[in-house]
């Protein structure tokens, strides 16, 4: 889904990158309300997990492959607005680094697969989560869906842009029946990768999970004929996995996927390329303005052996993007507190 340089003109790729500031600036505000002491040294975690499962193209059809967007992923774990930075600081280290989706398309690459993908799954989660059982189950099956349903909204974004800004001739209805045909199938391995990395971080510690906050039920008492709640009960001393263990499992996992298990990937070409080279839609697509990056092309310059040059910049992509996003993340994090400290707050507050 990464969108090249070319593809869509000027004016729309300039329209669509206001789009984007605009989303990440609200994004930006959203942020410091959702991070805290627990979801802010998971944030970082997230964009570098996503930065090493979107290495890992899994075949869905003949000569066509897949890879996680990310952005249901990102929301269910941190919360919708922190999702959207999440993945949007994934797109701009694999623009500059890998010279993966153009620069000048930075903005359609954000608007499509940050704030659409973000957005719908997010919303259509907290909606399943009003009619389904409070329980955990229920998590992961909303999990599920919402990012099924994420991936083909985001190839519908896509073909409106093109109808748009599109700089080849090509009928915008075989577009949309490619685009969105073939996402449909990428949606399923989206799914059950969302889906798994939910159910995984719920089993060990549900609070981490921004999706799941408010999801047991309080305990009610019949007190002289009326139901009242019951008292919070008390926390326990420690929990059964520290917050640490899962940020060193979350980033140890992060390391051996990018690192090794991203040279099995598919070599396919990803939904977006195929339907791209099969309808014509790349005849105007240009070359990267990074193309000469020491790791572009998700390989080490001057490393000849390809297992050691593709591991080697998948480490670095999860390092880079890690403390990138976990300086962002801080960031936001040390801000809110300064607002919400009592110096700051109003006399008599």
């Amino acid at each position: 889904m990464h969108v090249p340089d070319g593809f869509i003109n000027a004016p729309v790729s300039a329209a669509t990158g206001l789009v984007a500031a605009g989303a990440v600036a609200v994004s930006l505000r959203g942020a410091r309300r959702e991070l805290d002491e627990r979801t802010a040294p998971l944030a970082g975690l997230v964009a570098a997990f996503i930065f090493a499962v979107q290495m890992l193209n899994f075949p869905v059809a003949a000569g066509t492959s897949g890879h996680l967007l990310g952005g249901a992923l990102a929301a269910i774990l941190v919360g919708p607005f922190t999702g959207v930075l999440c993945v949007s600081v994934v797109l701009l280290m694999q623009g500059i680094l890998f010279a993966d989706g153009g620069l000048t398309a930075l903005g359609v690459n954000i608007t499509d697969m940050a704030i659409v993908t973000t957005v719908v799954s997010y919303a259509v989660f907290r909606g399943l989560l009003r009619v389904l059982p409070r329980r955990r189950r229920s998590i992961t099956v909303a999990a599920f869906v919402s990012a099924l349903l994420s991936v083909p909204a985001a190839a519908v974004a896509f073909t409106l842009i093109y109808a748009l800004g599109g700089t080849t001739d090509v009928a915008i209805g075989k577009v949309a029946t490619a685009m969105i045909g073939v996402h449909v199938l990428i949606g399923i391995g989206e799914a059950a990768i969302t889906a798994l990395t939910v159910g995984a971080v719920i089993a060990v510690r549900p609070d981490l999970v921004y999706g799941a906050r408010g999801l047991q039920q309080r305990l009610k008492l019949r007190v002289g004929g009326e139901l009242v709640d019951a008292a919070a009960p008390v926390a326990p001393a420690a929990a059964p996995v520290s917050r640490r263990k899962v940020w060193i499992t979350g980033l140890v996992a992060s390391l051996v996927l990018a690192g090794f298990v991203s040279f099995y990937a598919s070599a396919s070409p990803d939904g977006l390329e195929k339907v791209a080279k099969d309808q014509g839609i790349d005849q105007r697509a240009k070359k990267h303005h990074t193309e000469d990056s020491p790791l572009a092309g998700y390989g080490v310059k001057d490393i000849s052996d390809a297992r050691i040059s593709g591991g080697l910049a998948g480490v670095i992509g999860v390092g880079v993007t890690i403390v990138a996003g976990t300086g962002v993340f801080w960031a936001l994090r040390r801000r809110r507190t300064a607002d919400t400290s009592p110096a700051s707050l109003p006399e008599g507050v």
